[in-house]
């Protein structure tokens, strides 16, 4: 791997796909706010998401093509975030856009080139999927590229054809993967193998309208949405075993460390997902809190909420006592700054926001793990694996505990809750959860 001796830092791979879109004609836009304009999501959930109507043939473009690296925020998957090698609530989606203009040839060869003679990956540790029935884009890769068909993996409509929803534009798309482990040959190439392969780069070809019985009609104007995750083309380029490794995170994770009086390497697993979910949710809440959106029980401000609590508990877990999220909160900021000059601008209103939330939350905290033990233990002495609803909600309703909370605690326990029988008891409370 002798193209990949000098890790780029994560400025870098950034500029890098900027820099290479603008010269090819790619207007270079900054990152929309993580509160979309779309009323129909919370967040800002994907780098094409600001683009949308433009897709949807609601708003006219006013470049042919663009490029941005895009902040986004998901929490569909937050259980996973420090228990895998690559889940992130916050994460960096670098794109570039063709509306109308470019189509799947020059999406290809750019998306090759710029992978493996500008990032300097080797070629023999790519694999491409591509939509099962999309030929056309297999004899790209096949016959232009230079592949060998046994690493173009054909893959099924829930891997490989993207929708905006029920109706609309949607199209197939096709995906680069690293293979980190060529040495195991192309016999049995299985994309799901996520100890082997990580995707990281989305091809999607918007070319077709979907109506509302399913049926496909070609698009007057066929357009180019893209994806590369930042965090883990960093991984690749860094050489780390995991996204929470790079310099995008890992600073973060290295102050809760210094924190709890421990360090990283020495850690057991346990504490080592801990510092991964410090890491990774407060440079999601300094950056959802630098983007106007505030801490409540409703919303996109309950997801902040929930994220700041999550970390609370983790800093407990590992040993961090005291108030400390805004000690934290400093690295991110600082590391967001170069890019993002107005997490700097708001580092005041930020800490002030996570202190109080915190200050809130750690009494509530102290007090509901003591009564959440008693209700494990007596559901174990009664050997059963499930806490009722009753007790879930009279921990909430009573003591301000929240449920997500709750299970995430008992499911380290080998235990689950009533979520029903939670709801049974307050319905009117689920609106916030």
């Amino acid at each position: 791997m002798t193209s990949l001796h000098n890790p780029k830092i994560q400025r870098e791979i950034r500029q890098i796909f900027l820099d290479f879109y603008a010269a090819r004609g790619h207007q270079v836009l900054p990152s929309a706010s993580l509160v979309p304009e779309d009323p129909t999501v919370l967040l800002t959930i994907a780098g094409m998401l600001p683009f949308k109507p433009i897709f949807l043939g609601q708003r006219q473009a006013e470049f042919p093509r663009a490029t941005t690296s895009q902040k986004c925020i998901r929490t569909n998957d937050i259980e996973n975030v420090g228990r895998t090698a690559r889940h992130h609530t916050f994460f960096e989606m670098l794109g570039n856009f063709s509306f109308g203009d470019y189509f799947k040839e020059k999406a290809i060869a750019w998306a090759w080139e710029l992978s493996t003679e500008v990032y300097q990956l080797p070629p023999e540790r790519l694999v491409v999927s591509v939509f099962e029935e999309d030929d056309e884009a297999f004899a790209i890769w096949r016959d232009q590229i230079g592949i060998p068909p046994r690493r173009i993996i054909r893959m099924g409509a829930k891997d490989n054809f993207w929708e905006s929803g029920p109706t609309g534009p949607c199209g197939p798309c096709s995906e680069i993967y690293y293979d980190f482990h060529p040495e195991q040959g192309d016999d049995h190439i299985d994309l799901e193998d996520d100890s082997r392969f990580i995707e990281f780069y989305n091809l999607v070809f918007m070319q077709y309208n979907q109506d509302a019985e399913g049926k496909l009609t070609p698009l007057k104007a066929k357009n180019i949405d893209t994806g590369m995750g930042l965090e883990r083309m960093a991984q690749i380029l860094q050489q780390v075993p995991n996204n929470y490794e790079t310099d995008l995170i890992f600073p973060i994770i290295k102050t809760a460390a210094q924190l709890a009086g421990i360090t990283y390497a020495e850690a057991d697993e346990k504490t080592k997902v801990s510092l991964k979910v410090i890491g990774d949710h407060v440079r999601a809440v300094v950056h959802m809190i630098a983007d106007e959106i505030h801490a409540s029980n409703v919303g996109r401000g309950y997801i902040l909420r929930r994220l700041i609590r999550r970390v609370v508990r983790h800093g407990r877990l590992i040993g961090i006592e005291g108030e400390f999220i805004a000690q934290v909160a400093e690295t991110a900021i600082a590391l967001a700054e170069p890019v993002y000059p107005h997490v700097r601008q708001r580092a005041d209103q930020i800490k002030a926001e996570l202190e109080r939330e915190e200050y809130r939350f750690q009494k509530t905290l102290e007090r509901g793990v003591k009564l959440l033990e008693k209700v494990i233990e007596r559901a174990q002495q009664e050997k059963t694996n499930l806490i009722s609803g009753h007790d879930a909600f009279v921990l909430y309703d009573t003591y301000g505990f929240p449920l997500e909370l709750t299970q995430e605690i008992a499911e380290e326990q080998g235990l689950t809750v009533d979520a029903k029988g939670f709801a049974a008891e307050g319905p009117d409370q689920m609106d916030e959860l």
